[in-house]
Protein backbone atom coordinates (compact mmCIF):
# COMPACT_ATOMS: atom_id res chain seq x y z
CA UNK A 1 0.00 0.00 0.00
CA UNK A 2 2.82 2.24 0.93
CA UNK A 3 4.74 1.82 -2.39
CA UNK A 4 0.85 2.70 -4.29
CA UNK A 5 0.48 5.59 -2.64
CA UNK A 6 4.18 6.69 -3.53
CA UNK A 7 4.11 6.04 -6.99
CA UNK A 8 0.47 8.36 -7.48
CA UNK A 9 1.64 10.96 -4.67
CA UNK A 10 4.73 11.66 -6.47
CA UNK A 11 3.41 13.36 -10.08
CA UNK A 12 0.62 15.17 -7.81
CA UNK A 13 2.93 16.45 -5.34
CA UNK A 14 4.55 17.81 -8.49
CA UNK A 15 1.84 19.35 -9.67
CA UNK A 16 1.22 20.89 -6.15
CA UNK A 17 4.79 22.03 -6.43
CA UNK A 18 4.23 23.89 -9.85
CA UNK A 19 1.52 25.77 -8.48
CA UNK A 20 3.93 27.39 -5.74
CA UNK A 21 7.23 27.31 -7.98
CA UNK A 22 4.88 28.76 -11.13
CA UNK A 23 7.93 27.71 -13.77
CA UNK A 24 8.67 30.32 -16.09
CA UNK A 25 5.52 32.10 -14.75
CA UNK A 26 2.79 29.54 -15.92
CA UNK A 27 -0.02 29.66 -13.65
CA UNK A 28 -1.27 26.30 -12.18
CA UNK A 29 -4.80 27.17 -12.98
CA UNK A 30 -4.12 28.20 -17.03
CA UNK A 31 -1.33 25.16 -17.24
CA UNK A 32 -4.07 22.64 -15.52
CA UNK A 33 -6.71 23.69 -18.23
CA UNK A 34 -4.33 23.34 -20.98
CA UNK A 35 -3.32 19.34 -19.77
CA UNK A 36 -7.08 18.45 -18.90
CA UNK A 37 -7.81 19.92 -22.13
CA UNK A 38 -5.32 18.19 -24.11
CA UNK A 39 -6.09 14.75 -22.18
CA UNK A 40 -9.96 14.73 -22.50
CA UNK A 41 -10.09 15.87 -26.64
CA UNK A 42 -7.09 13.77 -27.87
CA UNK A 43 -5.30 11.64 -25.33
CA UNK A 44 -8.02 9.82 -23.44
CA UNK A 45 -10.15 9.28 -26.62
CA UNK A 46 -6.85 7.37 -28.40
CA UNK A 47 -7.24 5.44 -24.75
CA UNK A 48 -11.18 4.63 -24.84
CA UNK A 49 -10.15 3.64 -28.70
CA UNK A 50 -7.16 1.67 -28.07
CA UNK A 51 -8.89 -0.27 -25.37
CA UNK A 52 -12.71 -0.62 -25.67
CA UNK A 53 -11.72 -1.57 -29.60
CA UNK A 54 -9.72 -4.54 -28.22
CA UNK A 55 -11.78 -5.73 -25.50
CA UNK A 56 -14.04 -8.53 -24.87
CA UNK A 57 -17.81 -6.43 -25.24
CA UNK A 58 -20.27 -8.78 -23.84
CA UNK A 59 -22.82 -9.18 -20.70
CA UNK A 60 -19.78 -8.99 -18.39
CA UNK A 61 -19.72 -5.34 -19.47
CA UNK A 62 -23.01 -4.64 -18.83
CA UNK A 63 -22.68 -5.90 -15.29
CA UNK A 64 -19.95 -3.19 -15.17
CA UNK A 65 -22.56 -0.55 -16.43
CA UNK A 66 -24.96 -1.72 -14.28
CA UNK A 67 -22.47 -1.29 -10.88
CA UNK A 68 -21.13 2.25 -12.03
CA UNK A 69 -24.93 3.51 -11.80
CA UNK A 70 -25.62 1.58 -9.05
CA UNK A 71 -22.93 3.10 -7.02
CA UNK A 72 -23.83 6.77 -8.11
CA UNK A 73 -27.24 6.02 -7.76
CA UNK A 74 -27.07 5.04 -3.81
CA UNK A 75 -24.22 7.58 -3.00
CA UNK A 76 -26.73 10.38 -3.82
CA UNK A 77 -29.86 8.55 -2.25
CA UNK A 78 -28.07 8.20 0.84
CA UNK A 79 -26.60 11.83 1.68
CA UNK A 80 -29.78 12.98 0.55
CA UNK A 81 -31.71 11.29 2.96
CA UNK A 82 -28.90 11.76 6.21
CA UNK A 83 -29.11 15.37 5.30
CA UNK A 84 -32.66 15.65 5.63
CA UNK A 85 -32.81 16.57 9.33
CA UNK A 86 -30.71 19.56 8.89
CA UNK A 87 -31.19 22.93 7.38
CA UNK A 88 -28.52 22.84 4.71
CA UNK A 89 -27.84 25.78 2.13
CA UNK A 90 -29.59 24.34 -1.20
CA UNK A 91 -26.37 25.51 -3.27
CA UNK A 92 -24.12 23.65 -0.85
CA UNK A 93 -26.70 20.49 -0.97
CA UNK A 94 -26.66 20.72 -4.30
CA UNK A 95 -22.53 20.41 -4.19
CA UNK A 96 -22.69 18.12 -1.14
CA UNK A 97 -24.62 15.65 -3.61
CA UNK A 98 -22.43 15.73 -6.59
CA UNK A 99 -19.14 14.70 -4.14
CA UNK A 100 -21.03 12.25 -2.80
CA UNK A 101 -22.79 10.64 -5.88
CA UNK A 102 -19.83 10.51 -8.16
CA UNK A 103 -16.27 9.41 -7.65
CA UNK A 104 -13.08 9.77 -9.19
CA UNK A 105 -13.46 7.09 -11.85
CA UNK A 106 -10.75 7.91 -14.42
CA UNK A 107 -8.41 10.58 -13.04
CA UNK A 108 -7.26 9.30 -10.14
CA UNK A 109 -8.96 5.85 -10.80
CA UNK A 110 -7.33 5.10 -14.19
CA UNK A 111 -4.26 5.40 -12.36
CA UNK A 112 -4.36 3.93 -9.52
CA UNK A 113 -5.66 0.39 -10.29
CA UNK A 114 -3.21 0.48 -12.95
CA UNK A 115 -0.32 0.85 -10.41
CA UNK A 116 -2.31 -1.95 -8.31
CA UNK A 117 -3.62 -4.64 -10.84
CA UNK A 118 -1.88 -4.16 -14.29
CA UNK A 119 -2.78 -3.05 -17.83
CA UNK A 120 -5.77 -5.28 -17.98
CA UNK A 121 -8.22 -3.15 -15.57
CA UNK A 122 -8.17 -0.12 -17.77
CA UNK A 123 -10.94 -2.18 -19.61
CA UNK A 124 -12.73 -2.16 -16.39
CA UNK A 125 -12.16 1.57 -15.34
CA UNK A 126 -13.41 2.97 -18.92
CA UNK A 127 -16.53 1.13 -19.09
CA UNK A 128 -17.27 2.00 -15.82
CA UNK A 129 -16.46 5.61 -16.59
CA UNK A 130 -17.97 5.72 -20.22
CA UNK A 131 -21.47 3.66 -19.90
CA UNK A 132 -22.47 4.14 -16.06
CA UNK A 133 -20.64 7.34 -14.65
CA UNK A 134 -20.50 9.89 -17.11
CA UNK A 135 -23.50 9.38 -18.47
CA UNK A 136 -25.08 9.73 -15.57
CA UNK A 137 -22.63 13.31 -14.52
CA UNK A 138 -24.38 14.96 -17.54
CA UNK A 139 -27.70 14.20 -16.75
CA UNK A 140 -27.67 14.32 -12.85
CA UNK A 141 -25.71 17.08 -12.31
CA UNK A 142 -27.99 19.15 -14.99
CA UNK A 143 -31.18 18.03 -12.45
CA UNK A 144 -29.41 18.63 -9.46
CA UNK A 145 -28.17 22.12 -10.64
CA UNK A 146 -31.23 23.06 -11.95
CA UNK A 147 -33.07 22.34 -8.52
CA UNK A 148 -30.66 23.25 -6.10
CA UNK A 149 -28.67 25.80 -8.17
CA UNK A 150 -29.26 28.51 -11.02
CA UNK A 151 -29.19 27.48 -14.63
CA UNK A 152 -31.18 29.99 -16.25
CA UNK A 153 -28.61 31.52 -17.96
CA UNK A 154 -27.35 27.93 -19.55
CA UNK A 155 -30.36 26.78 -20.41
CA UNK A 156 -29.41 26.73 -24.21
CA UNK A 157 -26.88 24.04 -23.64
CA UNK A 158 -28.78 20.88 -23.53
CA UNK A 159 -27.67 17.17 -21.78
CA UNK A 160 -28.06 15.75 -25.47
CA UNK A 161 -25.91 18.51 -26.46
CA UNK A 162 -23.34 17.82 -24.32
CA UNK A 163 -23.30 14.12 -24.65
CA UNK A 164 -23.11 14.74 -28.50
CA UNK A 165 -19.51 16.85 -28.41
CA UNK A 166 -18.15 14.45 -25.53
CA UNK A 167 -15.18 12.91 -27.30
CA UNK A 168 -14.06 10.21 -25.10
CA UNK A 169 -17.93 9.12 -25.03
CA UNK A 170 -17.58 9.41 -29.47
CA UNK A 171 -14.61 7.41 -29.33
CA UNK A 172 -16.66 4.89 -26.74
CA UNK A 173 -19.19 4.48 -28.92
CA UNK A 174 -17.01 4.43 -32.28
CA UNK A 175 -14.40 1.49 -30.53
CA UNK A 176 -17.66 -0.44 -29.59
CA UNK A 177 -18.79 -0.46 -33.09
CA UNK A 178 -15.99 -1.84 -34.76
CA UNK A 179 -15.22 -4.09 -31.86
CA UNK A 180 -19.01 -5.85 -32.61
CA UNK A 181 -18.42 -5.77 -36.14
CA UNK A 182 -15.11 -7.25 -35.93
CA UNK A 183 -13.01 -4.58 -37.73
CA UNK A 184 -9.70 -5.20 -37.04
CA UNK A 185 -6.90 -3.15 -35.33
CA UNK A 186 -3.89 -2.43 -37.74
CA UNK A 187 -0.55 -2.88 -36.20
CA UNK A 188 0.44 0.48 -36.60
CA UNK A 189 -2.74 2.08 -35.51
CA UNK A 190 -2.67 0.20 -32.68
CA UNK A 191 1.14 1.26 -31.86
CA UNK A 192 -0.05 5.03 -32.69
CA UNK A 193 -3.43 4.53 -30.14
CA UNK A 194 -0.66 3.17 -27.48
CA UNK A 195 1.55 5.71 -27.59
CA UNK A 196 -0.73 8.78 -27.27
CA UNK A 197 -2.25 6.87 -24.44
CA UNK A 198 1.31 6.31 -22.08
CA UNK A 199 0.73 10.16 -21.50
CA UNK A 200 -2.51 10.03 -20.04
CA UNK A 201 -2.04 8.81 -16.65
CA UNK A 202 1.71 10.72 -15.37
CA UNK A 203 -0.92 13.91 -16.86
CA UNK A 204 -4.01 13.00 -14.91
CA UNK A 205 -2.13 13.24 -11.76
CA UNK A 206 -0.04 16.14 -12.38
CA UNK A 207 -3.06 18.07 -13.37
CA UNK A 208 -4.88 16.60 -10.29
CA UNK A 209 -2.35 18.30 -7.94
CA UNK A 210 -2.47 21.82 -10.14
CA UNK A 211 -6.29 21.76 -9.24
CA UNK A 212 -5.93 20.94 -5.41
CA UNK A 213 -7.85 24.41 -4.02
CA UNK A 214 -6.15 24.42 -0.70
CA UNK A 215 -7.37 28.00 -0.08
CA UNK A 216 -10.88 26.24 0.29
CA UNK A 217 -10.09 24.39 2.93
CA UNK A 218 -11.78 25.88 6.12
CA UNK A 219 -13.61 24.49 9.32
CA UNK A 220 -16.69 26.14 8.25
CA UNK A 221 -19.58 23.45 7.15
CA UNK A 222 -17.65 20.71 9.02
CA UNK A 223 -21.00 18.52 9.46
CA UNK A 224 -21.56 18.16 5.54
CA UNK A 225 -17.78 17.91 5.21
CA UNK A 226 -17.91 14.57 7.22
CA UNK A 227 -21.47 13.51 5.99
CA UNK A 228 -19.84 13.67 2.28
CA UNK A 229 -16.55 12.10 3.04
CA UNK A 230 -17.76 9.21 5.00
CA UNK A 231 -20.17 8.40 2.31
CA UNK A 232 -17.89 8.49 -0.20
CA UNK A 233 -15.10 6.47 0.77
CA UNK A 234 -16.90 4.23 3.36
CA UNK A 235 -19.91 3.45 2.97
CA UNK A 236 -20.38 3.43 -1.07
CA UNK A 237 -17.62 1.24 -1.13
CA UNK A 238 -19.04 -0.82 1.43
CA UNK A 239 -22.08 -1.13 0.09
CA UNK A 240 -20.19 -1.65 -3.49
CA UNK A 241 -18.53 -4.25 -2.23
CA UNK A 242 -22.02 -7.01 -1.80
CA UNK A 243 -23.60 -5.27 -5.10
CA UNK A 244 -20.12 -6.72 -6.88
CA UNK A 245 -21.03 -9.89 -5.12
CA UNK A 246 -24.64 -9.57 -6.14
CA UNK A 247 -23.08 -9.30 -9.78
CA UNK A 248 -20.78 -12.19 -9.87
CA UNK A 249 -17.86 -10.94 -9.74
CA UNK A 250 -14.44 -11.99 -7.62
CA UNK A 251 -11.21 -11.91 -6.72
CA UNK A 252 -9.06 -8.80 -8.60
CA UNK A 253 -12.34 -7.90 -10.12
CA UNK A 254 -14.17 -7.57 -6.90
CA UNK A 255 -11.52 -5.23 -5.36
CA UNK A 256 -10.87 -3.26 -8.41
CA UNK A 257 -14.90 -2.27 -8.61
CA UNK A 258 -14.69 -1.38 -4.61
CA UNK A 259 -11.76 0.31 -5.10
CA UNK A 260 -13.33 2.66 -8.15
CA UNK A 261 -16.55 3.06 -5.71
CA UNK A 262 -14.68 4.30 -2.92
CA UNK A 263 -12.47 6.65 -4.81
CA UNK A 264 -12.17 10.54 -4.40
CA UNK A 265 -14.67 13.05 -5.78
CA UNK A 266 -14.49 13.89 -8.91
CA UNK A 267 -12.48 17.04 -9.82
CA UNK A 268 -14.82 17.37 -12.56
CA UNK A 269 -17.31 18.58 -10.46
CA UNK A 270 -16.14 21.87 -10.12
CA UNK A 271 -17.23 22.82 -13.76
CA UNK A 272 -20.81 21.97 -12.80
CA UNK A 273 -21.08 23.46 -9.73
CA UNK A 274 -19.54 26.51 -11.62
CA UNK A 275 -22.12 25.95 -14.76
CA UNK A 276 -25.33 25.89 -12.06
CA UNK A 277 -24.11 28.26 -9.24
CA UNK A 278 -23.62 25.90 -6.95
CA UNK A 279 -21.06 26.52 -3.68
CA UNK A 280 -17.73 25.51 -5.81
CA UNK A 281 -16.07 26.39 -2.80
CA UNK A 282 -17.11 23.66 -0.52
CA UNK A 283 -17.38 21.21 -3.52
CA UNK A 284 -13.04 22.50 -3.74
CA UNK A 285 -13.08 22.00 -0.06
CA UNK A 286 -14.09 18.15 -0.01
CA UNK A 287 -12.30 17.67 -3.38
CA UNK A 288 -9.04 18.15 -0.86
CA UNK A 289 -9.80 16.47 1.69
CA UNK A 290 -11.17 13.64 -0.22
CA UNK A 291 -8.15 13.37 -2.25
CA UNK A 292 -5.82 13.05 0.54
CA UNK A 293 -7.79 10.89 2.89
CA UNK A 294 -9.04 8.93 -0.38
CA UNK A 295 -4.91 7.65 -1.36
CA UNK A 296 -4.92 5.85 2.20
CA UNK A 297 -8.84 4.08 2.17
CA UNK A 298 -8.38 3.16 -1.09
CA UNK A 299 -5.14 1.21 -0.48
CA UNK A 300 -7.03 0.29 2.87
CA UNK A 301 -10.04 -1.19 0.82
CA UNK A 302 -7.55 -3.10 -1.58
CA UNK A 303 -5.57 -4.40 1.73
CA UNK A 304 -8.62 -5.36 3.34
CA UNK A 305 -9.94 -7.16 0.10
CA UNK A 306 -6.35 -8.91 -0.68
Amino acid sequence: MASLIAQMGLPILCGIAWGIIKPSGLDAELTRRVLTTVVFNLLLPALVLSVLWRSDIGMESLKISLYGVGIVIFGMTLLWVVTKPFQIDKRRLGAALLGAAFPNVTYLGLPVLEQAFGPWVRSLVIQIDLFATMPMVLVMSAIIGRHYGSPTEHGGNSTFRLIATNPPLLSAVMAVLLNVFGVPLSAWLGAMLDKLAAAVIPLMLLSLGMGLNWSALCWRNATLSCLVLLCRLIIVPLVGMYLAQGLGFSGDKLTALVMEAGMPCMMIGVVFCDRYKLDTAFYSMIVVLSTILGMISVATWQGLLS
